[in-house]
């Protein structure tokens, strides 16, 4: 429990000092989106590499890798399917399915894997796993739904090379795949850049709270309400239906599968949303609601499997 609690403690400080600086128009008019633009394009591709680059890519063949895989991709389906049925358009669906099922594994899942899981490591796999596919596909959709029918064949097929977050992540899989060493002077300044991507987008997320409306209230009301308990409720129940029912796990496996899949959605994916500019409503309450949720959900998860 204290490592739920200090995982959300950090996150809520750093987006409340945000959301001070958004009042107080410290950084001036857009100076959300400057961070925005910052975290999206040049800290968080290094951070990426750098952490891609250093990975041990054997961790993404697992049974646990596999529950995470599939949990994501049932609620992102579901999201998908609704979303086509109501007619949300490509990009709020395209958010909406990633604020379902794409956790906060980087600033809120390390802390709540080195604490309630007991190693820090071991949401390595979910963070290798989005970063590597669900990141660039879900970018690429993007990309793609933006430009239409005016992009030729080629220009399409090279979409996500680019893609600043997904060159970062290919990158850094190639040099971890080639077994590659980066020198201390490449390294080191593209590792302090990288430590500027999740505050970055912390506070851009807090910033873009003041003068919002309350979430699940607005005209997004419906799909973020759905992606909420997707996330929240959604994705544990079916990690814990294919983990012990599926792939016969129990004990620490299955607890470390539960937990990393109750985490709630990435802040970055306001980021994404903010820099193609499609869904910031959406993801910004999303992220926000599944945030709190998961306090309980993640709490009630460690003490009846833990």
């Amino acid at each position: 429990m204290q490592g739920v609690l200090s995982g959300f403690a950090v996150i809520a400080v750093v987006i409340g000092v945000g959301y001070v600086l958004g009042r107080r128009g410290s950084l001036g008019e857009r100076g959300g989106e400057v961070l925005t633009r910052l975290a999206f394009s040049v800290a968080g591709p290094a951070l990426l590499f750098t952490t891609l680059a250093r990975a041990d890519l054997s961790v993404l063949f697992s049974a646990r890798l596999l529950v995470t895989a599939l949990s994501t991709a049932a609620v992102s389906g579901v999201f998908v399917a609704i979303g086509a049925l109501r007619r949300w358009g490509v990009g709020r669906t395209t958010i909406g399915a990633l604020c379902s099922g794409y956790v906060n594994s980087g600033n809120l899942g390390i802390p709540i894997a080195a604490y309630v899981l007991g190693d820090a490591s071991l949401v390595a796999p979910v963070l290798l796993f989005q970063v590597v596919l669900v990141t660039p596909v879900a970018l690429t959709i993007l990309d793609l739904s933006g430009m239409g029918e005016k992009g030729t064949v080629w220009r399409r097929l090279l979409t996500p090379l680019r893609n600043p977050i997904a060159v970062g992540s290919l990158s850094g899989v190639l040099v971890s795949a080639a077994g590659w060493t980066i020198p201390g002077p490449v390294m080191d300044p593209l590792t302090l850049i990288g430590n500027m991507s999740v505050p970055a987008a912390l506070l851009a997320f807090g910033m873009s709270l003041h003068g919002s409306a309350a979430p699940g209230r607005g005209r997004d009301r419906q799909p973020v309400l759905l992606s909420v308990a997707l996330k929240s409720v959604g994705q544990p129940a079916v990690a814990w239906v294919l983990a012990r029912g599926v792939f016969g796990l129990h004990g620490a496996p299955l607890l470390d599968v539960v937990v990393t899949s109750a985490l709630p959605a990435a802040q970055n994916l306001f980021t994404y949303a903010s820099r193609y500019r499609v869904a910031e409503s959406l993801a910004r309450e999303s992220i926000l609601l599944s945030t709190v949720v998961s306090v309980p959900v993640l709490v009630g998860v460690a003490a009846v499997l833990g």
